[in-house]
Parts: structure tokens; sequence; C-alpha cells
């Protein structure tokens, strides 16, 4: 059995927002566990902060290994001015750095194979220049992963994905990749 987070949690949200958010709640716990509570109590109310206290440092530490903005825009606008031959190189590359053997596959719907530890991952990236990126595309990668009995797929995309596709792609659990995340894959390959 799989334990996931609900998106929608406390701790789901601070591990997507910055930093000083969950220092903010560690300040805000110490100063209301000194001022509310016994001085016996106070210990037991300031080893609440805890847990925030490890998720601001966890995303500060996130946050100074993340790339400049400058630095993803760079990598984004290289991304976008290269043929799908280089682009393609540089995708496997990066997979390959992550430990994932890579397979070009030659179907209309994905165009990379990816294994590791048993798993299988398709990837769809020879429209990732498109302007508009809608639910047809990701409906032929899930159709393609029912055929080749894959365990996920990602579709990658330097444009803005329509939120109806976003809808489709969180019901079929596809990954979307794109922005941040695409320039944080190429990044030292463009």
């Amino acid at each position: 059995m799989k334990w996931k987070m609900s998106p929608n949690s406390l701790f789901a949200i601070l591990l997507r927002s910055p930093w000083w958010v969950s220092l903010l709640i560690v300040l805000v716990f110490v100063m209301l566990s000194g001022a509310l509570l016994p001085a016996e109590y106070r210990v037991f109310g300031i080893m609440g902060v805890f847990p925030f206290l490890g998720i601001g440092l966890y995303r500060a530490w996130q946050q100074l290994q993340a790339p400049s903005p400058k630095r993803v825009a760079l990598a984004l606008e290289r991304a976008g001015t290269m043929p799908w031959r280089d682009f393609s190189a540089v995708l496997q590359q990066a997979y390959k750095r992550q430990g994932y053997d890579v397979t070009l596959l030659g179907g209309p719907a994905a165009d990379l194979k990816l294994s590791l530890s048993g798993r299988t991952t398709l990837v769809s990236c020879k429209r990732w220049k498109a302007a508009n990126h809608g639910v047809e595309a990701l409906r032929e990668l899930v159709a393609a992963q029912q055929t080749l009995a894959a365990d996920q797929c990602s579709y990658i995309s330097l444009g803005a994905v329509s939120e109806q596709a976003q809808r489709f792609a969180r019901d079929n659990g596809i990954t979307l990749v794109s922005g941040q995340a695409l320039a944080q894959l190429i990044l030292s390959d463009v």
C-alpha cells in the first residue's frame, strides 16, 4: 500500500511554499508557547515546532539547490531553438544521468521509453514547441501506456498546457513537465 500525502494538507502546502513560511510558523509557535503556556509546559509546546522547522530547512536547501530564474529562462529559451534531433538527445542524456535506460520510440504518442528498477515510463516530448497543448495528445499517450503496459507517463512542453488538459493529466496520472522542472532536467546539457 502506497502512502500519499493529501495535496491540500498543511505539510503539502508548506512543501510547495517558500522556506521562510515554515520558519515564520516556527517563530509564532515559539512565541505563543512562551506567552500562553505555564513554564513547566513550554518545552512541550516548543517541541511542536520540529516538523515545521524540518520542512523549513528542507525547503531552504531545495531553493538553494534550484537554478536561478535567469538560468531557467536561458535553458528554456535554448530548448525552444533546438531542432527535434538535438532536443531528444538532450533529454536522453538527462534521463541517462538519472539512471534510466532510454529507448527512442517511433510511435506518434510516445517518443521515449524510460526503464528503471523494473518500472517503465513513457515520455511524449516531440510537441515540446507547440503553442497549444490540449487533451488529444494526452489521450494518445494514455492509449500508448495501455498498449505498451507502461507504469507511468510524462508529457514535456515549453508552452502552457490547457486547463482541460491539466485536469485530464491529473485524472490519468500523467506527469506534466514544463517550466522550471523542464529546465532543471535539461540544464546541464543546454
